[in-house]
């Protein structure tokens, strides 16, 4: 990515980039190597990760560390000394990207010319935290992303701009996540000149359509056989590789990563959570989802066919179903 070729770098405007996980890291690159002036980089504080709970940093605060970029990682910007500090860099404009924090109104009216968010999904569709995973486990056809202007509520601005992506039946949250962080940084790019020449109208949400997507949470992992087939090839890609799902056997814990639908007449008679073959071929409430990749406790991840020679599940066993409330 270039610089825009009738704007020397005093032309530009002066940016502060928010943003914490991989996701956003694509889009600072993107106005690193596009010559936009970035002022400064505010990001979430290091968090203790491993076993050894190491403090260690966001990928967002080492790319901006390597760039030489000014990092600040306040846990809150509702202090009035943090706004101060905020306010005092004089941006013309803050783009925001998965940042994780609530942006107060007096942050969101310090830039010149607003804060922008990188929403990555097309709103008012999948406001919230988990946009990506919701659609495919919702079995959306298309998302995308969305820049928005920033106001006080969640995902509530208006829009500026928006490009779509198909989703299949092979997508995961992985190729998504891949897919919109790359397509986000290319609009981001077409977006900010037009908006600030105000060549792109501000689009008010429709109050139709709206969705929220909740926070993913321990129970959205866990594999319940009385679902259809469909929602649980869903369920599996929308969760792989984070967090993941699951079906317990007995006391284990059987992950599962990639799975696929099989059209079986047996399954229709077959109560749910039924092995019907030698291939890990499972009765659903509606169809049948044979398992491709599994992972016991404390083992690698294998083929269906792997993992039986070393694990006793058979054609004709029931799987149990989570309990409900």
């Amino acid at each position: 990515m270039t610089q825009h070729s009738s704007d020397s770098p005093s032309s530009l405007p002066k940016i502060i980039f928010m943003g914490t996980p991989v996701l956003a890291v694509s889009a600072l690159r993107a106005l690193h190597e596009a010559g936009y002036p970035i002022l400064a980089v505010y990001t979430q504080p290091p968090k203790p990760v491993g076993r050894g709970y190491n403090l260690t940093p966001s990928p967002v605060q080492n790319y901006a560390e390597s760039l030489e970029i000014p990092v600040y990682s306040p846990k809150s910007l509702r202090q009035p000394e943090i706004q101060e500090e905020f306010r005092s860099h004089g941006a013309d404009l803050a783009i925001v990207a998965a940042y994780g924090l609530i942006l107060p109104t007096p942050i969101l009216e310090a830039p010149l010319h607003g804060c922008l968010n990188i929403h990555f999904s097309l709103l008012p569709r999948w406001r919230g935290a988990a946009p990506m995973q919701r659609a495919i486990m919702a079995g959306d056809a298309q998302t995308g992303i969305t820049i928005m202007k920033m106001d006080e509520g969640l995902d509530t601005g208006p829009m500026i701009s928006q490009a779509t992506v198909d989703i299949t039946t092979e997508t995961t949250a992985q190729t998504l996540h891949d897919a919109l962080t790359k397509l986000g940084a290319d609009l981001l790019l077409k977006t900010i000149p037009r908006y600030l020449d105000r060549s792109l109208p501000l689009i008010e949400q429709p109050t139709e359509g709206v969705t929220h997507a909740a926070k993913l949470s321990k129970e959205d992992s866990i594999l319940d056989w009385r679902r259809t087939a469909v929602e649980l090839h869903q369920q599996i890609r929308g969760l792989h590789p984070w967090p993941g799902t699951y079906f317990m056997h007995g006391d284990d814990c059987l992950k599962v990563s990639e799975a696929e639908l099989i059209d079986t007449i047996n399954a229709e008679s077959s109560a749910p959570g039924i092995i019907l073959d030698n291939h890990l071929t499972i009765a659903c409430g509606r169809g049948a989802l044979r398992l491709l990749k599994i992972q016991k406790p404390g083992g690698k991840w294998l083929s269906a066919d792997e993992f039986l020679r070393g694990y006793p599940l058979r054609q004709g066993m029931q799987l149990s179903c989570p309990a409900t409330n």
